[in-house]
């Protein structure tokens, strides 16, 4: 669906619905930069239509604002590798002991080592440790990323708690107090995305 905010028009689409969480994305030319201020509680004071005596019903949300992350390839540098040739070990006849078809990459900036014997040749062996090598090292950098996200995500949600809070919407007063800039917004704007 289009959302209007900040002078642009974004689509927004949920990504994940479950009780107490739900997963927005939100695509379009500089949507972080129009949502990222988003991010932290937000407090909305309402009196119910039920509501006979006027009491003022207080509900907490807490917003985080992450891009979403690019596939990338892995790219390895050739200099950044220490390849080394042995005889492969088990069954294979003489061709096996005689020749060095075993292959063991090691990529010296992680650590990250694979070692492939399973092709008769040096050169299908290679590929396959290289292809391997490149898998682990994607997995690697995602799940790094991915603990990079998860402290950030920790990091803007705050503990949700009354004093920790962003924003504070007040329906029958028809304004929204922005805590971190000090600026009071009509209602009407507010939910417009004219502010």
């Amino acid at each position: 669906m289009p959302v209007a905010r900040g002078g642009g028009v974004f689509d927004l689409a949920v990504s994940e619905q479950q009780a107490g969480l739900v997963v927005l994305s939100v695509t379009g030319r500089g949507a972080l930069l129009a949502f990222k201020d988003e991010a932290g509680g937000h407090r909305w004071q309402r009196v119910p239509p039920t509501e006979k005596r006027g009491r003022v019903q207080t509900s907490t949300i807490t917003v985080a604002v992450l891009p979403e992350p690019t596939a990338t390839e892995v790219k390895i540098d050739p200099r950044d590798l220490r390849i080394g040739f042995c005889r492969g070990s088990g069954a294979g006849g003489q061709n096996r002991n005689k020749t060095e078809t075993a292959v063991q990459i090691t990529h010296l900036p992680t650590g990250v080592m694979v070692r492939c014997e399973t092709e008769r040749s040096q050169h299908q062996n290679k590929a396959t440790a290289m292809s391997l090598l490149r898998a682990r090292l994607f997995e690697a950098a995602r799940s790094s990323k991915e603990r990079a996200l998860s402290a950030e995500r920790r990091q803007q949600l705050g503990s949700g708690m009354r004093g920790d809070k962003r924003r504070t919407v007040r329906c029958q007063e028809g304004v929204v107090h922005d805590h971190l800039t000090g600026q009071v917004i009509s209602l009407r704007d507010y939910e417009r995305g004219e502010w």
